[in-house]
C-alpha cells in the first residue's frame, strides 16, 4: 500500500443532487473491507453512525398532517423548476480536535428556477426570533425579488459558502462586477456545534459548487444530508426535511413546497399532529437540554416556494404563516433560537435588465389567499416532521450520540389521530 493511503483514504458517493464525503485511517478501511466487504458488495460503512435504519417520512407511518393533498412527491420540487441539492461531509470519530474534526455538517441548496439571475423570481422574507443569520434579505426586503441560490449551512461557515455561491454565479455569469451588477447571496445558517468541528469551517468553496452542479429537480433527500448532517431537533436527530401542498383546482390548483433545516426545539415540547409527543416519550438525554451557558438553543430555516402568482408582499405573508406550521410541531420560538423563513414565487418572472419601463405580472387577489395560507402551514409542519422521521441517529465529535426518534413508539402514540 502506498505511503499516501496509509495516512487516509477518501471515499466519495456521489448520488443524484447528492456528494457524500467519508474519510477513515487505511487501517480501518481495510478492516471494514476483509469484514464486510465480501457479504455486503459495494457497502460504504460511515464511522458516526450505526448501520442505517429503514427510516419513513410522516405520511407513511400513517400519520396525515392536514386536509390539502401533497404533490406527486410531497417536496419542496413538486413546484416546477425549483432544484434541490446537497454536499454532506461526514469524517472521523472521536475526541474533538479543533479545525480537524471530526466532521458532521455539510451545505444544502434551492435553485428557484434556470437562469434566476436574468428572470428573477418575487421573493418575501419574515424573521420570528433572529438569534441567527440570512445574509441578502435586506436586499430582498428592498427588491422584492430572488435572483441567486439559497444556500443553507452551519454558523461558522456562512462566508465560505457565501464564497462559493459567489464563484458558481461569477461561473454562470462571467460579467457580474465588470459589465453587470454584483450580488449579495442568501446564505442561511444553522448551528451544528454539538455534533461537529464548527471551528473547521468545513464546507468549501468547492463543495458548495458540487452542491449546486448536481441539484436537481424529482425527489428531495431528507434528514442527516446536506446542511442537516449535525442537526437536532426537540431532542432527537434533526435535519432536512421537505413537503407540498396543492389548492383545489377552484382555487387555482396552485402548489406550495417547503423545506426545512430542522435543529430547534426541547423535547417535551414537541407536538406531532396535535398529540405531545415529547411529554409522552421515554426520558432520554437530550443534547438539546445539556446546553452550556451562551451556547445556541437551535434554530430552523424555512423556504417556501409556491407557483402561485404573488408579489412579495404577499410572499412575506405567506412567510408569517409559516410560523404557525412551525408552532403546530410545538416550538415557542425560544430567546436563543433564529427562525428565519423566505418565501418565493416561480409563476412571474422579473427581468434583469428589462428593455421596456414597465412589464406585466399576473397578481392573486388577496381575498383569493386563504388556500395557500392553510397550504402553507401544513406544508411547513409536515416538513418538520419528515426532518425527524427521515433523520439517522448520528455519533459526532467527543462521542455524542443523538438518537433518531423511534418511528415504532412514534406510531404507537399518535394512533389516535388517524
Amino acid at each position: 500500500m502506498s505511503e499516501s493511503l496509509t495516512e487516509e483514504a477518501l471515499m466519495i458517493s456521489r448520488g443524484e443532487g447528492t456528494q457524500t464525503v467519508y474519510r477513515c485511517q487505511a487501517s480501518l478501511l481495510i478492516m471494514v473491507l476483509a469484514v464486510f466487504f465480501i457479504p455486503f458488495p459495494g457497502t460504504i460503512l460511515s464511522a458516526s453512525a450505526d448501520p442505517v435504519p429503514q427510516r419513513q417520512r410522516v405520511r407513511d407511518l400513517g400519520i396525515i398532517v392536514g386536509q390539502y393533498q401533497p404533490g406527486p412527491l410531497n417536496a419542496i420540487t413538486d413546484v416546477e423548476g425549483v432544484k434541490v441539492g446537497h454536499t454532506t461531509l461526514n469524517e472521523g470519530e472521536g475526541p474533538l480536535k479543533p479545525g480537524k474534526g471530526p466532521v458532521r455538517t455539510g451545505v444544502t441548496v434551492i435553485i428557484p428556477r434556470d437562469d434566476v439571475w436574468n428572470k428573477k423570481v418575487p421573493a418575501g422574507a419574515f424573521v420570528l426570533n433572529g438569534t441567527g443569520e440570512m445574509t441578502g434579505l435586506a436586499w430582498v426586503a428592498e427588491s422584492g425579488f430572488l435572483e441567486y441560490p439559497i444556500a443553507l449551512t452551519n454558523t461558522l461557515n456562512v462566508p465560505r459558502v457565501a464564497n462559493g455561491v459567489i464563484s458558481w454565479m461569477i461561473r454562470q455569469y462571467p460579467g457580474i462586477g465588470i459589465s453587470d451588477d454584483t450580488l449579495t447571496p442568501v446564505v442561511a445558517e444553522c448551528d451544528d456545534g454539538r455534533l461537529n468541528d464548527i471551528q473547521g469551517r468545513h464546507v468549501t468553496e468547492q463543495h458548495v459548487m458540487s452542491a449546486l452542479d448536481s441539484a436537481k429537480t424529482g425527489t428531495v433527500a431528507e434528514g442527516t444530508v446536506g446542511a442537516g448532517t449535525g442537526m437536532v431537533s426537540y431532542g432527537f436527530k434533526g435535519g432536512i426535511g421537505t413537503s407540498s401542498r396543492i389548492v383545489s383546482g377552484k382555487d387555482g390548483g396552485y402548489t406550495v413546497g417547503v423545506l426545512v433545516n430542522a435543529n430547534h426545539g426541547r423535547r417535551p415540547e414537541l407536538v406531532v399532529n396535535g398529540v405531545p409527543v415529547g411529554k409522552f416519550y421515554e426520558p432520554s438525554i437530550q443534547m438539546s437540554e445539556a446546553l452550556m451557558p451562551g451556547q445556541s438553543e437551535g434554530s430552523i430555516i424555512i423556504v417556501v416556494a409556491t407557483d402561485a402568482p404573488l408579489d412579495s408582499r404577499q410572499l412575506t405573508r405567506l412567510a408569517k404563516r409559516a410560523a404557525l406550521g412551525l408552532a403546530r410541531t410545538g416550538s415557542t420560538a425560544r430567546h436563543g433560537s433564529g427562525d428565519f423563513i423566505l418565501a418565493f414565487s416561480t409563476s412571474n418572472v422579473i427581468p434583469h435588465y428589462p428593455q421596456e419601463p414597465t412589464f406585466i405580472m399576473a397578481h392573486l387577489a388577496d381575498t383569493h389567499l386563504n388556500p395557500l395560507i392553510a397550504a402553507t402551514v401544513e406544508a411547513t409542519e409536515e416538513a418538520i416532521l419528515n426532518a425527524l422521521t427521515m433523520a439517522t441517529t448520528v455519533v459526532g465529535r467527543d462521542g455524542r450520540r443523538v438518537e433518531s426518534i423511534d418511528l415504532g413508539r412514534l406510531s404507537d402514540l399518535t394512533k389516535g389521530t388517524r
